[in-house]
């Protein structure tokens, strides 16, 4: 047995391969619930209901799915340059730090509010951006590699923001629990549904999914960073300003990652902490993989990812089975999109 390199995926067999992999993840999955002692489909079937069964039901889905859709374009950003930008959670927590810093600046509570919220989301993913932006300058400079900084940034991030939140940007009527400062009343994301925490952010999600597509395939910038991504040498030798290219995917990255956590704040929580990401920024990384860096199916592994952890919560007070699952079942899905995305490149011959 071999492994034959295809010369050429047809359309069939690239669309086919995410479809196969999330089947195959849940069929696993589910072998694991029957040990469990539930019957798969029944889980299933409550995971559904609970994510789009009521309207509290699809409205979380949906608020839980639009930073998992900035922080999945952020990866499928840099990894398409073969950047590996593992530092989403990092820049998530800066964006949304940095807008809580923004806010306290005098003249932002009186504003109007369309011109307080377009300078938070600014602020927020300029945040994002040096993040990033940093560790691929030591890239290009010394050829440090950025798997390790950006990994290792998101600790230093969260401390830094657990010391903001303790210290200068403590809120002082927050009766002691570690919060920073609420963001001002202008600055916060109208509501979509009424009585629901879904906001506007979902819409700017969607627009800019639209907008990477975009800029990815029908731009200059967007040839580049595909070219650096299949063979930087050979983009080098026809001329692809490398350094450049670089360092602007690092910008559209961090700063998605960056307005990820910024619209969190501005749109759910109000304020933050420690705990404002359940590591949407790791799980950026899963979505952009699962969507085989394609920006408009970061929409729709997001939303699966947020069905998953939405309605598997339900599903545990039904059946008693550990809403961990979830997690499970997306881990097992990007291991199957792995092998299925290897399987559309090359062929098994004997």
């Amino acid at each position: 047995m071999r492994f034959e390199r295809r010369e050429q995926s047809s359309v069939a067999l690239t669309v086919m391969a995410p479809v196969a992999a999330i089947l195959a993840a849940l069929v696993m999955a589910g072998v694991l619930i029957a040990v469990a002692g539930a019957n798969a489909f029944e889980a299933y079937g409550l995971i559904l209901r609970g994510a789009f069964g009521s309207r509290l039901g699809i409205t979380e889905t949906l608020t839980r799915a639009t930073p998992l859709i900035l922080t999945g374009l952020a990866a499928a950003v840099a990894f398409r340059a073969r950047l590996w930008n593992i530092g989403g959670e990092g820049q998530f927590y800066m964006g949304a730090l940095a807008i809580t810093a923004f806010g306290l600046l005098p003249g932002i509570e009186g504003a109007p509010a369309p011109v307080a919220i377009l300078a938070c989301l600014v602020i927020g993913a300029l945040a994002g951006a040096a993040l990033l932006l940093g560790p691929v300058l030591l890239k290009l400079r010394f050829g440090v590699d950025e798997v390790v900084t950006t990994l290792l940034l998101n600790f230093v991030t969260i401390l830094f923001v657990s010391m903001m939140i303790e210290g200068p940007l403590r809120d002082p009527l927050a009766f002691g629990w570690p919060q920073s400062v609420p963001v001002p009343d202008a600055a916060l994301l109208p509501q979509l549904v009424e009585r629901s925490r879904l906001h506007a952010g979902l819409l700017i999600a969607l627009a800019l999914a639209v907008v990477v597509w975009w800029v990815q395939s029908r731009t200059v910038f967007g040839m580049h960073s595909r070219a650096t991504g299949l063979n930087a040498r050979a983009a080098a030798f026809a001329g692809v300003p490398l350094g450049r290219t670089l360092a602007m995917v690092a910008c559209f990255s961090g700063g998605l990652a960056g307005l990820a956590g910024a619209i969190e704040v501005m749109g759910v929580k109000g304020y933050v902490t420690t705990d404002l990401s359940p590591s949407f920024g790791y799980s950026g990384i899963v979505i952009a993989m699962l969507a085989n860096l394609n920006p408009i199916g970061v929409i729709g592994a997001a939303l699966f990812s947020a069905v998953m952890f939405v309605g598997a919560d339900s599903m545990s007070r039904a059946l008693g089975i550990p809403s961990y699952i979830a997690d499970v079942t997306v881990a097992l899905s990007l291991l199957t999109m792995l092998v299925a995305l290897f399987l559309t490149q090359y062929r098994i011959r004997r």
